[in-house]
């Protein structure tokens, strides 16, 4: 198992976005995991408040050029890369300038969340998805960090079920409580259907909220990490009745171990959950 390929999929990352248990796990963990012998591909969205000079991010120009469909309208895929100086690590980045470009996260000026942050989801999935097959490096593990790579379970077991970088990958998503407030599009599942992703798969977020997200992220993984010490109890209730291996609360300190273990748990096909 030491040279189990992983590829981490993170909606935020330390030190391009603010400091959050989240994006310090999605920083620190590839790191480690690779120090211990295992290969790692890290990818995340290229948010426009992240600075490009600064991080030194440049366009990777073999994997950019694919236009991905959504909704009927194409929309270019561009793949940047950065190192992280103080680590033996890169990360992708997926951008597009209708998606990516404007100078803020999630939200506008006024803390409203932005109309497209659906299609930006399913843009970021996607093209995560599409850009590690042009790399030609087939991942083990999948492991999932934020709300907006929810959907990427549900494309690997349908879209991509078949294609041969992904067709013995599991999946493992970490569970956060780091969220919103609201809902998404109400044609979210819409969009995703045109892709070819089944309506039942889907009907927990006919109203996409962060519940649902994590819900239907929970439903199609292959194994769960809680990655937050206090979660909603309804997010709580689903991963238990989940029935797939499930890591309980980490902590913020120590958990590499635990986490590279759980790796050769999911790996190894073992049902149980780990504490």
């Amino acid at each position: 198992m030491e040279k189990a390929r992983i590829l981490y999929i993170s909606q935020h990352i330390v030190p391009f976005l603010p400091a959050t248990q989240m994006s310090s796990v999605s920083r620190n963990l590839p790191q480690a995991v690779h120090e211990k012998g295992r290969e790692i591909r890290v990818f995340t969205p290229r948010f426009g408040k992240i600075n490009e000079r600064r991080h030194q991010l440049h366009e990777v120009i073999r994997l950019s050029g694919m236009n991905l469909m959504i909704d009927d309208t194409d929309h270019p895929l561009v793949i940047k890369v950065a190192s992280i100086p103080t680590a033996r690590m890169q990360v992708y980045f997926i951008d597009n300038d209708e998606f990516f470009k404007r100078k803020a996260v999630l939200r506008d000026a006024k803390e409203k969340l932005f109309p497209d942050n659906d299609e930006r989801t399913i843009f970021f999935a996607r093209g995560v998805l599409e850009t590690v097959k042009k790399l030609g490096w087939a991942p083990d593990i999948v492991h999932c960090h934020g709300w907006m790579t929810s959907i990427v379970p549900v494309y690997l077991k349908q879209m991509f079920a078949k294609d041969p970088y992904f067709a013995e990958s599991k999946i493992i998503t970490s569970i956060y409580d780091e969220g919103f407030e609201g809902s998404l599009d109400a044609r979210m599942t819409e969009k995703m259907q045109q892709d070819g992703i089944e309506s039942k798969s889907i009907e927990c977020i006919d109203n996409p909220t962060f519940e649902a997200l994590n819900a239907l992220s929970i439903q199609h993984s292959d194994g769960l990490i809680v990655g937050s010490e206090n979660l909603s109890p309804e997010t709580a209730k689903a991963i238990e009745n989940a029935g797939v291996p499930t890591m309980s609360y980490h902590g913020e300190e120590g958990y590499v171990g635990d986490i590279n273990n759980f790796y050769d748990t999911i790996l190894e096909g073992k049902a149980e959950a780990v504490s």
